[in-house]
């Protein structure tokens, strides 16, 4: 199965391990799906993480960003985008949408409202994580 993972929920599973992001995780770990990636996803995740203060107040070291990077890459599949989409609600939004058409995605797995209202967005279900494994 094929999904593309919002970077809330990369960051969420990294912060909460035990929670249901964490299970996010936890299943590409363990090879049943697929994350669909783009250059600019990847660049989110780590630009995210590699925030000094964020970095701090969860204590996230530069090795934890390694290595979830390391996972996404090996449990996942790099895409070009063919198309450009424009949601007016959230444009940080786009790269996820533009991934899931150009991946052929199962699903968008998201806990960000903007995504979630948008439901299915041309087919492609958007789902919470708890929504996520519950179909898995």
């Amino acid at each position: 199965m094929r999904f593309v993972v919002d970077t809330g929920v990369f960051v969420s599973a990294l912060i909460r391990s035990q929670g249901t992001t964490g299970g996010v995780l936890r299943v590409l770990h363990d090879g049943r799906f697929t994350a669909i990636n783009t250059t600019s996803i990847l660049v989110e995740v780590i630009d995210v993480l590699g925030r000094a203060p964020f970095r701090a107040k969860y204590n996230i070291e530069p090795d934890d960003i390694t290595a979830l990077i390391n996972l996404i890459r090996l449990r996942g599949e790099l895409v070009i985008p063919q198309r450009n989409i424009t949601v007016y609600r959230d444009p940080k939004d786009d790269k996820f949408l533009e991934a899931s058409l150009v991946g052929r995605a199962d699903c968008v797995v998201s806990g960000d409202a903007d995504l979630l209202d948008l439901t299915p967005f041309e087919d492609i279900p958007i789902l919470r994580p708890a929504e996520f494994l519950a179909r898995l």
